[in-house]
């Protein structure tokens, strides 16, 4: 067989790149509370299928009686974070929460759920917000909890005493134990950095995306008082750290994470 000759390869090279440009072409999708994200529309289908999902997964927690509360806990794995730790953080929110007032009368909805390869923070929050927003564009969940520093602490079993110590025998112990925490430190996670992000740092504070989610509760509580039959008293309550929040902070804006349009 007979080998293609180099300007027929570049050529085949070229139309792969632009079928691939194309293949990924990115849009801007607005929601209902007027939040633009620049997103790969590849990605579109799959959001909507989860995004129906979690809908159906809602009502029959509310079929059943239950108050739905959003848990919003950062899984990043930069500043020192590692995702697998996050996610069981995330986990022992959602069962103190569940516990905290009732696993027969709330349900906790943990965002923990992945996209297909290439998806970034901006295609996970348009699902978020069309999860968080509802159909009508006045909210979907009964409360909103973001995590904070003291829903880290007890999950590391913090006491006040030696916490920095305990996070550097968690370290030792995990990187002997977990393979996939042993690779993260290979990769360059290092106890200095683990120690400071948990001990000091670690909260919704450090999360882009729950950035967005705070304006996103705030914009939807904004049309709820706007709302001739909702008003005032039917706004969502905010829990940051396991405390509600005072109506001027909750009312206020924080600084953006993934939103914004596509450069024209």
């Amino acid at each position: 067989m007979a080998r293609p000759s180099l300007s027929t390869a570049l050529a085949a090279i070229v139309l792969a790149a632009s079928a691939s440009a194309v293949h990924a072409a990115k849009v801007t999708d607005c929601a209902k509370v007027g939040v633009c994200y620049c997103i790969n529309d590849d990605h579109k289908p799959a959001i909507d299928a989860n995004v129906e999902k979690f809908r159906q997964l809602l009502a029959d927690q509310r079929k059943a009686g239950k108050a739905v509360i959003y848990l919003s806990v950062p899984l990043t794995s930069g500043g020192g974070g590692n995702f697998d730790v996050n996610k069981e953080v995330a986990a022992s929110i959602k069962a103190a929460v569940e516990k905290r007032f009732g696993a027969d009368y709330v349900y906790a909805f943990s965002p923990l759920v992945d996209l297909p390869r290439g998806a970034g923070g901006a295609e996970y929050m348009v699902m978020w917000t069309a999860l968080l927003e509802g159909q009508d564009g006045l909210g979907a969940f009964d409360a909103a909890f973001f995590a904070g520093p003291g829903d880290f602490a007890r999950y590391f079993k913090f006491d006040g005493n030696n916490d920095m110590g305990k996070l550097d025998a968690y370290f030792d112990n995990r990187a002997a134990t977990n393979a996939d925490f042993a690779r993260a430190v290979q990769n360059g996670l290092t106890k200095e950095a683990f120690r400071k992000y948990y001990a000091l740092r670690a909260s919704t504070t450090v999360s882009r995306g729950a950035h967005d989610e705070w304006n996103i509760f705030r914009l939807i509580n904004e049309k709820r008082r706007a709302d001739g039959k909702l008003g005032t008293p039917a706004q969502i309550p905010i829990v940051f750290d396991g405390q509600g929040v005072a109506p001027a902070t909750a009312e206020t804006a924080d600084s953006e994470g993934y939103t914004g349009k596509c450069p024209m």
